[in-house]
Formats: C-alpha cells, sequence, structure tokens
C-alpha cells in the first residue's frame, strides 16, 4: 500500500496503539481476511502493551511536564515503563544530556504507580 499524502501525525503509546488496532479488528467483516501485517501487529501490541490506552497517555502527558523531557521519551517511557535507573538512563542514552539521580528517581516515582 503506497501512502501518498499524510493527513496528520499524532504520537501514540503503544496501548492506544493497541486499542485502534483491536477496533480495526472488530470492525473487520467475519469472512474478510486480515492481511499478514495487521495480524503480527495486532498480536505484537497483544503482547507487549502494559496498560490501557487512557492510563498510558495519563503517564506519558504527567512525564511531559517535567524538566528535560521531550514527547518522543515521555511516549517511550509510558510504553516501557522502566523500573530501576539503568533501564531509565538507557532511554536517555542518545540525548545529549544526562540526568541527575534526584530527576531519575522523580520519573521512576510517577511510573511506580502504574506498574503491575
Amino acid at each position: 500500500m503506497l501512502v501518498k499524502e499524510v493527513i496528520s501525525e499524532e504520537l501514540l503509546t503503544f496501548a492506544e496503539a493497541k486499542e485502534i488496532l483491536n477496533s480495526i479488528k472488530d470492525k473487520q467483516k467475519d469472512d474478510e481476511e486480515s492481511s499478514f501485517e495487521k495480524r503480527k501487529a495486532i498480536a505484537h501490541a497483544n503482547k507487549f502493551a502494559k496498560t490501557d490506552g487512557k492510563t498510558s497517555r495519563e503517564l506519558a502527558d504527567k512525564l511531559a511536564g517535567l524538566d528535560k523531557m521531550k514527547a518522543e521519551i515521555a511516549i517511550k517511557i509510558a510504553d516501557l515503563m522502566p523500573t530501576t535507573r539503568d533501564n531509565l538512563r538507557s532511554i536517555y542514552a542518545k540525548e545529549r544530556f544526562t540526568l541527575t539521580e534526584d530527576e531519575l528517581d522523580k520519573i521512576l516515582d510517577l511510573v511506580e504507580p502504574y506498574c503491575d
């Protein structure tokens, strides 16, 4: 499938993408077969999404309000739900700055209530 034009673009958490994919699957006719890519995307989303869309978006929005937090990183943290400083540092590995221990702890404190 060729894309002719991008109409809009929005960052989604993995859980939000899962909900969108599942709603597409639900709207699909029973006799209609899904493409290989669609089936794989739905299976992957169902396996790895850790929360529901509303919860992950809430966490991403809270994280986006912090210093040194880009929207892309907030989404990635909401997707991965890191529980240790090392896991969190790996998300920031490509950035041109490092976080202090206090900043890392602040992020982990926000993530902790959302982890199961």
